[in-house]
């Protein structure tokens, strides 16, 4: 079959209230033949199988002849036989998955990614498409409009219409959303951004701008160009929502209104950092993950899982520098900054899992295991993106020990981005290693040994007291306490623990997590569990800590818990609580050549530029 001149897709929210949208596929022009059509299973940037095809509620094609009886080859494929002349398919598909993946519909707005919404033609992947964007029928839409990163096409800025894409695989890389939204607009080099807020807020939107155009040029500082001629961020503003999905112009958030700014002065709260820290995160994915990527992910088969070790890097490299352009930008300080490190590496050290998969075998099985999450991940997995940071900071902080401050982990991404994001050359599963190696005038193989294939904690302590930085663990004072920055050791017995964790959501103390030789382990406790009462007292979220503080003074302890229907009595033994949780203090006498040090790395300063 020769080539059409190009294919058209239309798309129309043809129901909000039933939370369908309606697309139409035109292939003009097709020589006589048949035709695949298909739909991916995951979507580029998140590795699990979503299988979108699920959604399609129906679908009818029709050429020059008349109607053609599409055949269901497999879970997402069908296939249409002796095509003759134009071909035109015409399906439905139901968006209701409220995320930065997917697809959603209703009344409020509409939101879609191109994965889960436009139909692949077989061999035909290099073909341009056009896209026509419809707004819903009636009165109560007409002030709805668009926002994408896809190139217009005889659209007005932000309104519905003529669209284009360069061929299937840019077609499903810029996101759709469709509504009544703000428009947050800023300039990074000359490149005019938007932030486009969708959903009920108050926000300070001046200082959304004002702090946004700072990290993101931040970024372009570091990589030394900014390779896009517009950039969206599309933000969906909910209740509790948190997320983030990377595209080559633009990204998909979803945030809580609490965690936007209210105020422009002062320090940013916790959420407002959460919601910097989450742009940041996929802004810089503008460069690491868009442009610089994995050969294996290069020309990814989206019909089944493509699998790689380099997550470490493109993922953990990323949640890296998130926080750490927050301070070098200036929009938070120091202090923040350490705060925010410490709490990270309580959240990896608190995990028995990190002594049993190795942070590239985390990358390796993301699909099956880190996405796929089950009561006993704490026990059995390590986060690419959590250990893969820490990863990041000892390369970094090494990087410059060899180096006497010369050369950084900036360099190794300056360096990435000469030679595999401007050629385009997909990254080899060693070749990070190798480029590391080169720019720290020594062979690393010994770090990388241990960091990426081993399962031992990193010796993090010795790096971080090169910048004047102390490094301690000590047990947990309560299930919200992380550690972070502190201005003096406050020693004290550990508590007794059962090692278990609840469920975040609800009244009832219900066992999510049974961790790994535990009390609770020992004593038969599972994940599901409801407890009941400690040595008689009844049990509450707030009272758990408490109550087991009292009554283990006697050793053992009698817990009570429902399992389904059936109480269950358990005879616990609390033990000491870990010395699992990170706390980083300044060290006072640190000599200047130290305070220099410390002030390159989470200044402004470029080493090696």
């Amino acid at each position: 079959m020769s080539n059409p001149a190009y294919l058209i897709y239309r798309v129309r929210p043809a129901s909000p209230q039933a939370h369908l949208f309606a697309v139409e596929l035109s292939i003009p022009n097709p020589s006589a033949g048949s035709l695949t059509l298909t739909l991916p299973a995951w979507i580029p940037g998140s590795y699990m199988i979503r299988d979108f095809a699920r959604h399609v509620v129906r679908l009818a094609a029709e050429d020059a002849s008349g109607t053609l009886v599409p055949e269901k080859l497999d879970k997402q494929s069908w296939h249409l036989a002796r095509v003759r002349g134009p071909v035109v398919v015409r399906y439905a598909v139901y968006a209701w998955e409220l995320s930065v993946r997917a697809a959603h519909l209703d009344t409020t707005h509409g939101y879609f990614n191109g994965a889960s919404l436009f139909l692949r033609v077989v061999g035909l992947d290099r073909v341009p498409c056009r896209v026509e964007l419809s707004p819903p029928e009636g009165q109560e839409y007409r002030d709805w409009r668009v926002a994408t990163s896809l190139a217009r096409r005889g659209a007005e800025p932000f309104g519905f219409g003529g669209y284009e894409a360069e061929d299937y695989a840019d077609l499903i890389d810029h996101p759709v959303e469709m509504g009544r939204f703000r428009i947050v607009p800023f300039e990074v080099a000359d490149v005019p951004h938007w932030l486009v807020l969708t959903g009920r807020y108050h926000a300070d939107e001046s200082r959304l701008a004002a702090d946004l155009t700072r990290v993101c040029g931040q970024h372009a500082a570091l990589f030394g160009e900014l390779p896009i001629d517009r950039y969206l961020f599309l933000a969906m503003v909910t209740g509790d929502g948190y997320g983030g999905l990377e595209h080559r112009y633009s990204s998909s958030l979803l945030c809580a209104r609490d965690d936007l700014p209210e105020r422009s002065e002062g320090p940013p709260a916790e959420g407002y950092r959460r919601f910097l820290g989450l742009c940041s995160h996929e802004y810089f994915h503008l460069w690491h993950v868009k442009r610089i990527r994995p050969h294996a992910l290069c020309e990814a088969d989206l019909s089944r899982e493509v699998h790689t070790r380099t997550l470490w890097a493109f993922e953990g490299i990323t949640s890296y520098y998130d926080d750490l352009a927050l301070v070098r930008s200036g929009c938070i300080d120091e202090r923040a900054y350490l705060g925010l490190l410490a709490e990270n590496l309580s959240r990896v050290t608190r995990n028995p899992g990190r002594r049993v998969q190795s942070v590239a075998a985390s990358s390796f099985d993301a699909w099956t295991k880190f996405y796929k999450q089950d009561e006993n991940a704490p026990n059995a997995i390590v986060s690419y993106y959590a250990k893969g940071a820490l990863v990041a900071l000892a390369l970094d902080l090494t990087i410059r020990r060899e180096t006497q401050g010369g050369r950084s982990l900036d360099d190794l991404m300056r360096a990435l981005w000469a030679r595999f994001g401007r050629t385009g050359r997909g990254l080899g599963e060693r070749d990070i290693e190798a480029l590391a190696a080169e720019i720290a005038g020594r062979d690393l193989g010994d770090l990388f040994d241990r960091a990426l294939d081993g399962t031992e904690d990193l010796d993090l302590a010795p790096l971080l007291a090169d910048v004047g930085i102390a490094l301690r663990l000590r047990p947990a004072r309560g299930p919200k306490d992380l550690g972070g920055l502190v201005d003096a050791v406050d020693e004290g017995p550990p508590p007794p623990t059962l090692g278990i964790r609840l469920q975040p959501a609800g009244t009832d103390p219900v066992v999510l997590n049974v961790l790994t030789g535990s009390a609770a382990e020992r004593a038969g406790i599972a994940p599901g569990d409801t407890l009941v009462a400690i040595d008689g007292l009844r049990v509450t979220r707030d009272n758990l800590a408490g109550l087991l503080g009292r009554a283990a003074t006697a050793g053992t302890v009698t817990v009570h818990a429902f399992r389904r229907d059936e109480l269950m009595t358990f005879a616990v033994e609390p033990r000491p609580a870990p010395a699992d949780t990170c706390e980083l203090r300044l060290i006072a006498d640190a000599a200047p050549g130290v305070l220099a040090r410390r002030a390159a790395w989470l200044g402004q300063a470029e080493v090696g530029a």
